[in-house]
């Protein structure tokens, strides 16, 4: 019998959650494709530790920008490789999948990425939006009658919603997450040191040292690069304060639309949001004093998750759950009703 999956497909990493297992699956966006043949050389991790260090004939690629499909094919091949490597089909049947999308995308990308799980082996597949899914796996009750108030910092984008009674009341989502401060982490380290790194590099320098408060105690890290004057390597040092500045910027843009969104709620939530705080949950969570950026500048309580890396693929797997016992539930009552039926006609 086929186990039904939930899908966090996100722009940096894919989590995928087996009904019954829990996450079993956790990798980099990635493939690396042979340009010559168009052949799929490696998927998820193993393609990644190839970023920045390919040949001519090999280029590394992440098929999902700002959250949603922008390459179909390569999705597809890695999906369909991920899917088959965790044996979750059955001898006869297809698992059902329930998979993630942002919050203000246009049908023609959730038909993307609705078409691209059922051609990697799904049966049903199900588009939830990721806000919703990643308040759920932060523990948060949102088909009470209460606001509840989420900001899932992605890697391509950032998703700003206030839920009730199950459903997204307002919300914003912004093409500006991790991916875009390692970008902003690389201009700066070019601007102002006449270096060349790599996006890893300015992952790594994100996940070390950065913070969105300017630090009280400055740390220091060494990085290489590309002399962009003589051409050659060198070494350099970056301090976690040029990191603040370097990503201040996009994180309060952040804020701004985190603003917007609280503009726009009905009172009544947004009585209930001063009382229950906002919840941080994805990548960007993780970033050092993000918490007292958020609850200085919006005045409300701020926490993250418990587990912001797994929030989405959690809430897929409680979904999931959900909608089996539904299943369940209305497979009883049609097998009641048909007894009933059966009786009365006897």
């Amino acid at each position: 019998m086929a186990k039904d999956i939930g899908i966090d497909l996100g722009t940096a990493n894919v989590l995928i959650h087996v009904k019954g297992k829990g996450i079993v699956l956790n990798e980099p966006s990635v493939v690396a494709l042979d340009t010559a043949t168009n052949k799929v050389l490696a998927v998820g991790a193993e393609a990644y530790r190839m970023v920045g260090r390919t040949p001519s004939n090999i280029t590394v690629i992440r098929p999902l920008k700002g959250g949603v499909i922008a390459d179909f094919d390569i999705t597809e091949a890695m999906l369909t490789h991920f899917i088959n490597r965790l044996n979750v089909k059955g001898l006869l049947t297809k698992p059902d999948i329930l998979i993630c999308c942002p919050t203000n995308i246009t049908a023609i990308e959730q038909k993307a990425i609705i078409d691209a799980a059922e051609k990697s082996g799904g049966k049903n597949v199900y588009l939830e939006e990721e806000p919703k899914v990643a308040a759920v796996g932060a523990g948060l009750d949102i088909f009470q009658p209460n606001g509840n108030m989420v900001i899932d910092i992605g890697g391509g984008t950032s998703d700003i919603a206030i839920l009730s009674l199950g459903g997204i009341v307002t919300s914003n989502s912004l093409k500006m997450a991790g991916d875009k401060l390692d970008a902003d982490i690389s201009n700066y380290v070019k601007r102002e040191h006449k270096l060349l790194i790599g996006e890893r590099t300015s992952e790594d320098i994100k996940i070390k040292i950065g913070t969105a408060l300017l630090p009280e105690k400055i740390e220091s890290m060494e990085i290489r690069g590309r002399d962009m004057v003589t051409g050659l390597p060198r070494t350099i040092s970056i301090t976690s304060e040029e990191v603040y500045h370097a990503m201040h910027e996009t994180l309060m843009l952040i804020v701004e639309q985190a603003k917007d969104v609280l503009e726009k709620t009905p009172p009544e939530l947004g009585a209930d949001i001063i009382n229950t705080g906002i919840v941080l949950t994805g990548g960007g969570s993780l970033i050092r004093n993000i918490e007292e950026l958020f609850s200085g500048e919006l005045e409300v309580p701020v926490f993250s998750a418990a587990d912001p890396l797994d929030s989405v693929a959690i809430g897929t797997g409680i979904l999931l759950e959900n909608m089996g016992k539904q299943r369940q539930a209305k497979s009883r009552s049609r097998s009641f009703l048909r007894r009933l039926f059966q009786r009365s006609s006897m």
